[in-house]
C-alpha cells in the first residue's frame, strides 16, 4: 500500500482540496482569510489558533465560563448544586453582558438571578427543617386546625382490627387501650397512622375507650395533602411509623422470651429449634412405673 495513504495529514489535505472545490466551502475559506487554491490542514489549524487568540477577551471568557456552568446544571442530580451552578452561570452571563455591551443578555440573567437565589434559599431552609424533624421531637399542635373533634365514652370502640382505615386520631382527653397488646394510650398520642401505610388501608389493631374523652380526627385524603405539603410532618410521620414498628418488634421479642422461660420452667429444652407458639409442653408429672413384687424393680 502506498505510504501516502497512511499519512493522515496527506489524507486530510486531499480531502480539503476536494472540499475547496465546493462553492459554499470556498466562500467560508475566503471569510477565514484562507486561499482556497492552496488549502492545507496546517493552514486551517494555525488560522483557527489565531482567531482564538485574537478573541480571548474578558467578556468572551466570562461568556465561556458562564456556558460551562450552565451546561453543568444539566448534570446535577439534586436541586441545591443545580441552583448554585445556575446562580454562577447567571453572574458570569451578566458580566459578559455588562462588559461586552450585550444589554439584552444582561437584563435576562439579571431577572433569572433572584429567581434562582430565592429557590436556593427555600431549598436550604427546607433541608434544615427536615434535619430538625429527623433529630428532634416535633409537636403536632399545628396539625390540630386540620382535624375535627369527636367524643367517646367508656366502652366505645374507635376502630377494630381488620376494618378499612379512613382516618387518623389524635387523643386529647381520656384514656384508650390497644386491646391486642394491652397498651394504654394517654392524651397527645397519634393513633391509626399504620392504617395509612398498610396495603388496602386495613387496621392492624383494635382501640377501645376506657375512660371518657375526646379525640381529633383527620381523614387520610386530607392527611395525604398535609403529608406532601408540610415536609416537617412528613418526616415526623415516618419516624412515628418506624418507632411504632420497633416497639411492636421489641414487644414480640419480649413475648417470645417469656414463652421460652415458661418452657424452661416446665423442663423443656429450648436450645434447639424454636418451639411453635401454642404447642403443649410434655407432662413431666406422670407417675413412675410400679415396682415388682420382689421390690427390686428389675426383671423377674
Amino acid at each position: 500500500m502506498n505510504s501516502q495513504y497512511l499519512d493522515m495529514a496527506a489524507i486530510l489535505n486531499r480531502f480539503l482540496d476536494r472540499a475547496a472545490q465546493n462553492l459554499t466551502i470556498e466562500k467560508l475559506l475566503i471569510q477565514l482569510h484562507l486561499d482556497p487554491s492552496n488549502i492545507t490542514f496546517d493552514a486551517i489549524f494555525h488560522r483557527l489558533v489565531e482567531i482564538v487568540l485574537v478573541n480571548i477577551t474578558i467578556p468572551n471568557m466570562c461568556a465561556l465560563i458562564a456556558a460551562g456552568f450552565y451546561a453543568a446544571t444539566f448534570l446535577m442530580r439534586t436541586m441545591v448544586p443545580l441552583r448554585v451552578f445556575g446562580i454562577l452561570s447567571a453572574l458570569f452571563f451578566m458580566a459578559y453582558g455588562a462588559l461586552g455591551g450585550a444589554i439584552t443578555t444582561f437584563l435576562m440573567y439579571l431577572c433569572l438571578l433572584p429567581i434562582n437565589s430565592v429557590r436556593l434559599y427555600q431549598i436550604v431552609k427546607l433541608v434544615k427543617k427536615a434535619r430538625i424533624a429527623v433529630q428532634g421531637d416535633l409537636a403536632v399542635d399545628w396539625l390540630k386546625p386540620f382535624m375535627d373533634k369527636r367524643t367517646y365514652r367508656k366502652g366505645d370502640i374507635l376502630f377494630r382490627k381488620g376494618q378499612v382505615a379512613k382516618e387518623m386520631f389524635l387523643t386529647t382527653t381520656g384514656k384508650y387501650l390497644v386491646t391486642e397488646i394491652g397498651v394504654e394510650l394517654p392524651p397527645g398520642r397519634l393513633v391509626g397512622e399504620l392504617g395509612f401505610l398498610t396495603p388496602n388501608n386495613k387496621r392492624t389493631a383494635t382501640v377501645e375507650c376506657i375512660e371518657d374523652g375526646a379525640v381529633l380526627t383527620i381523614s387520610y385524603d386530607r392527611l395525604l395533602e398535609v403529608y406532601f405539603g408540610y415536609p416537617d410532618f412528613g418526616y415526623y410521620f415516618l419516624r412515628l411509623a418506624a418507632d411504632r414498628l420497633l416497639q411492636n418488634n421489641a414487644r414480640l421479642e419480649a413475648t417470645i422470651e417469656q414463652y421460652k422461660a415458661k418452657l424452661q420452667a416446665a423442663g423443656v429444652d429450648t436450645s434447639g429449634a424454636a418451639p411453635t407458639l401454642g404447642a403443649t409442653a410434655p407432662d413431666t408429672t406422670a407417675p413412675a412405673p410400679p415396682a415388682d413384687s420382689n421390690g427390686s424393680g428389675g426383671k423377674s
